[in-house]
């Protein structure tokens, strides 16, 4: 718990700090005044600080999140910065030509989108290195119908156990559900209605059966022995099983892996919205939102899915699984914080862009406001999806 704790904590530490670093080079680069770089939520007072030059560099105790305070930037998100009249601006000797609000659209934009930035690129650099160890070849499970654009792709039909029978010949094998059948008497097993024969007309005959745990990717051989005769409702074997399709994804061509640090996490992108879309559906046409809120994770569960990672005993695939995941969060970072939801990144730029088309500032009180109830909303989300994931992966 303790080694998934902080491998958790590190993952989300570097997604944070490079998206913030972002933000702080490009102030910096502008000539922008950086109050304050601060690790955490400011919930409760810092644990740490230190001042260096004109910025301090906080450490906060709720450690997921982060946040890069400029000069004048509550300015333009409705708060208040003093005028030069103002003696205190005069003592502290600032300069309103360095605050955020009084910059160029142009800056200002590119300030908000420097950490979208930064999150892309770090998601194509793990996503590099990840196809890179993995021959430039992965597997996806595959939902529905999905078409991925500059890679090639082969989808086959795997079989997966999902329930055995007490005292059955899989049982005693020690196969354990949620096993894919990796092959039957040597040949690879890619049609559950293929191996259903096959096992039937290998009735009280020893086979050999090869599969792999689909949490610890462990890979696993026995003979087995299919009943004559079993109990009514258990089978020959005494398994449930059913079909997953899986999707082989190659980039094969020189350009394909040249390019396939900023394809694959877009394609895993819109995979993933193509899979929330269908689940969606299906919520909307059972009346029943289970279906999309087992879909959904917040820090809880993927925390969770960090330890289940951690405890794949092949530590090459240890690795790969933790790059996938931790590429896969710095795409969704970067793509979520660039939506136009008040709170985010995204927000910034929407009332930024008002600005450009009707030529002058909305009103800071008004833009102040809209941040602060996204916010407060997307708290709340949050809360929500951890309160899930909590009776999900935490309470049987």
């Amino acid at each position: 718990m303790i080694v998934t704790a902080l491998v958790f904590l590190l993952i989300l530490s570097v997604l944070v700090l490079i998206h913030e670093a972002g933000h702080y080079f490009v102030a910096k680069r502008f000539g922008i005044k950086v109050e304050e770089f601060g690790f955490g939520f400011p919930l409760t007072p810092p644990l740490w600080q230190i001042k260096r030059g004109e910025t301090l560099y906080s450490f906060y105790p709720v450690l997921i999140g982060g946040f890069v305070k400029l000069y004048g930037e509550d300015d333009a998100g409705g708060g208040r910065v003093v005028s030069k009249k103002d003696s205190e601006t005069k003592s502290g000797g600032d300069d309103l030509k360095r605050a955020f609000f009084s910059r160029s659209i142009a800056q200002r934009s590119a300030v908000i989108f420097a950490g979208v930035f930064m999150n892309t690129l770090l998601a194509a650099l793990i996503f590099y290195v990840f196809l890179g160890l993995s021959g430039f070849k992965t597997e996806l499970p595959l939902i529905g119908r999905h078409t991925f654009f500059g890679v090639n792709q082969h989808v086959v039909t795997q079989v997966v156990i999902s329930d055995i029978s007490k005292n059955s010949p899989a049982a005693k094998a020690g196969i354990t559900p949620f096993s894919q059948v990796v092959s039957l008497n040597g040949k690879s097993v890619t049609d559950l209605q293929t191996f259903a024969k096959s096992v039937k007309a290998s009735v009280g005959q020893p086979i050999t059966l090869t599969w792999k745990d689909v949490k610890t990717l462990k890979v696993s051989s026995a003979t087995v022995t299919p009943r004559t005769n079993p109990p009514k409702g258990e089978g020959a074997l005494g398994v449930a099983f059913f079909p997953v399709n899986t999707v082989t994804l190659s980039y094969d061509t020189p350009a394909q892996k040249a390019f396939s640090g900023f394809i694959h996490p877009a394609n895993l992108l819109v995979y993933n919205f193509d899979v929330i879309g269908q689940l969606i559906g299906i919520s909307v046409k059972e009346k029943n939102l289970a279906p999309v809120s087992q879909g959904v994770s917040g820090p809880v569960g993927i925390f969770s899915v960090v330890g289940t990672y951690l405890d794949i005993p092949n530590v090459k695939e240890r690795i790969l699984q933790l790059l996938n995941l931790s590429g896969m969060l710095s795409i969704s970072l970067a793509f979520f914080n660039v939506l136009p939801i008040p709170g985010l990144d995204g927000g910034r730029l929407f009332f930024i862009l008002i600005e450009l088309v009707i030529g002058r500032k909305v009103n800071p009180k008004v833009e102040g406001y809209f941040h602060t109830v996204g916010m407060v909303l997307l708290l709340a989300l949050l809360l929500l999806v951890t309160i899930k994931d909590v009776a999900q992966f935490f309470i049987k």
